[in-house]
């Protein structure tokens, strides 16, 4: 009998999934080594939770673009994961820092479930969908600590702006602590809901979407939403395909 180890049958399908599949075990618990793996996965999900919102690096990585910066009306983490709605409004001492003007969009850029995330991927990604953007009327960015996705309809309807869209980090998982969401709401105010929102998610090269196509479905969302006057479920989703194709 040959001492040489059996060849694994999963090992050619792990490249196709970052799901844990065929960890085989050692006795009746699962090998070490895929032990302290899931561990660091669950330790670096909860650190991007957590980490602080370095919003003064943001800025300066956008010097040119005069972000504003402000703050939700959660006042420390804590109280922002235990009450969604106060990460959906804008502090009120921030509120006199957006004028209303003639925007036909606005970014935001807030930190969302992972600041790691949005510290990694949002500036690459705004500004790639900078580059593709002509002749439109675009809002100074704002960035905004203990962010809800809905907080931006309050910072676009307050800029008087015809659309906004959202660059957020996502609720962190064992396969990704580090993903970018980008949500786009026509005419936005105060009670839209996710049925009104396009969304692209899963933003982290290289394992997840990279930059420019990110920036290329965006940027064909946008014009759609502009053309139609609509986001949400009435306005399907056919970036994907053009970017294949």
């Amino acid at each position: 009998m040959s001492d040489l180890p059996a060849k694994d049958p999963w090992a050619p399908l792990r490249q196709y999934t970052k799901a844990r599949i065929g960890l085989g075990r050692a006795g009746d618990a699962e090998p070490l080594a895929a032990s302290l793996a899931f561990q660091l996965a669950h330790a670096r999900a909860r650190d991007a939770v957590h980490m602080p919102f370095d919003v003064n690096t943001l800025a300066a990585e956008l010097a040119g673009l005069e972000p504003i910066t402000l703050s939700s009306q959660a006042p420390d983490r804590m109280t922002y994961l235990r009450r969604p709605d106060l990460g959906r409004l804008i502090n009120t001492n921030d509120a006199s820092r957006l004028a209303s003007g003639d925007w036909d969009v606005v970014f935001v850029i807030g930190d969302g479930l992972s600041a790691t995330g949005v510290m990694a991927h949002a500036v690459p990604v705004l500004r790639a969908t900078l580059s593709k953007l002509e002749s439109w009327s675009i809002a100074p960015p704002v960035v905004a600590t203990g962010a809800r996705v809905a907080l931006g309809d309050d910072v676009g309807a307050r800029l008087g702006a015809k659309m906004v869209v959202m660059l957020i980090g996502e609720r962190p998982g064992l396969s990704a602590a580090d993903s970018l969401g980008i949500y786009l709401t026509w005419a936005p105010e105060t009670g839209r809901n996710d049925a009104e929102r396009n969304c692209l998610s899963n933003i982290h090269p290289p394992d997840g979407m990279g930059y420019e196509a990110a920036a290329s479905r965006l940027v064909w969302l946008m014009h759609e939403a502009r053309r139609r006057q609509v986001t949400g479920i009435d306005l399907k989703d056919e970036g994907e395909a053009l970017t294949l194709e």
